[in-house]
């Protein structure tokens, strides 16, 4: 088995469901799907897709860096959205200012029913390697 190495925020959630927010085996860091769930137990943004999506984002930015990793690193990234158009209408602006003008990673966007809780419109999960 490989060298693996977790981190995790602390928050209740990780216990309730069991699970770490990345894991980084190698040179590549798997970061769980990450939602506008904050470490306080509220959710940011509700009923806002740009700001949920932003709050993943950070979260994302919060995992890597316990890693030494930027967003830089990241080569590929799945988000779950349960509003297709509004996420598809809030990606590249929001998109732009997490990876800048020119973003070269793999992305897949897909639409859901639901996530984890109630209020939570998108979850993003990535790759990155370091």
């Amino acid at each position: 088995m490989a060298n693996k190495e977790a981190f995790r925020f602390g928050n209740f959630m990780e216990e309730v469901y069991g699970f770490a927010q990345a894991v980084k085996a190698g040179d590549t860091i798997y970061v769980s799907g990450q939602t506008a769930f904050q470490t306080d137990g509220s959710i940011a943004g509700t009923g806002d897709m740009a700001e949920q999506m932003r709050a993943a984002y950070r979260n994302i930015e919060k995992v890597l860096r316990e890693f030494g990793a930027t967003m830089d690193d990241i080569v590929e990234e799945t988000l779950y959205v349960t509003d297709i158009m509004g996420a598809a209408g809030a990606a590249h602006d929001v998109r732009g200012e997490f990876y800048g003008e020119r973003y070269d990673v793999a992305s897949t966007l897909i639409g859901v029913a639901a996530l984890g809780l109630p209020d939570l419109l998108i979850e993003i999960r990535c790759t990155a390697r370091v």
